[in-house]
């Protein structure tokens, strides 16, 4: 029978936890009752104004850049630090648990305070904004691509041990080789969300079309707004197929 006691206990501590939940967020349906001021709003935002189409397109190359710089560096660090950090491949114990511990501390962070950090340090521009996504990015591969390093099958890395390799060779050129589409596929999901956050960043001072974005919104320049926004979407787009695409070639 589907229906048990625990069934009851859970619905019922589910049920509790989105009434507080809608409680302390103050989630209120009946606001959307109003439409004429959303519709209002929202009719400023047409027509697009192209007239900044080249500089806005600049921006976008720069929050590509930013965002690729940022998840690639994030990458390559993580790579090595992800072998020592999982429990299969991990040069001592000790390795292991202090590099889990420091990957869990780095990924804890938002970049967004990293950014805060490194803007203030460095000053203004994109510079920081690459290397506040490179720190948060080391701590999430770390933790996916050490996971991924456990779950691999360990007889060909075994096979090799057996014909005399040494063990940091047989682990590198035995389970990389089994979890690349996977690295592939978490790189570009992570490439994906730096773009949003590279967007986030650009509202502290560190460049691309997110500035834009939110200097057109504090001078009321909606008809830019939503060529910033429509840019942006096309943006995610591109890089989500573009993602599709190389998966499928590798794998």
């Amino acid at each position: 029978m589907w229906f048990k006691r625990r069934s009851l206990l859970t619905f019922l501590v589910l049920a509790i936890l989105l009434y507080i939940s809608m409680k302390l967020t103050e989630f209120d349906l009946s606001k959307f009752r109003d439409f004429r001021n959303m519709i209002d709003f929202l009719s400023h935002w047409f027509p697009m104004d192209f007239t900044a189409l080249p500089l806005m397109l600049m921006d976008s190359m720069e929050t590509l850049a930013m965002a690729f710089l940022g998840s690639f560096l994030g990458l390559i660090f993580a790579l090595p630090l992800s072998f020592m950090a999982a429990r299969n491949t991990a040069p001592s114990s000790i390795i292991f648990h202090v590099l889990r511990v420091v990957l869990s501390f780095v990924r804890s962070i938002p970049e967004i305070v990293f950014g805060l950090i490194l803007l203030t340090a460095l000053g203004l521009g994109p510079f920081p904004a690459v290397l506040a996504i490179m720190f948060h990015n080391v701590g999430v591969l770390g933790k996916l691509i050490s996971e991924l390093i456990e779950a691999s099958d360990p007889g060909p890395q075994e096979a090799m041990k057996a014909v005399g390799a040494k063990s940091w060779f047989a682990s590198l050129f035995s389970i990389l080789p089994q979890i690349w589409p996977n690295v592939l596929s978490n790189f570009f999901y992570r490439f994906e969300v730096a773009i949003r956050t590279s967007l986030i960043l650009g509202f502290i001072g560190g460049g691309g079309i997110g500035q834009r974005l939110f200097n057109d919104f504090k001078t009321f320049q909606y008809t830019s707004v939503s060529l910033d926004v429509l840019i942006i979407m096309i943006i995610v787009i591109m890089v989500d197929f573009l993602g599709s695409y190389v998966r499928k070639k590798v794998i």
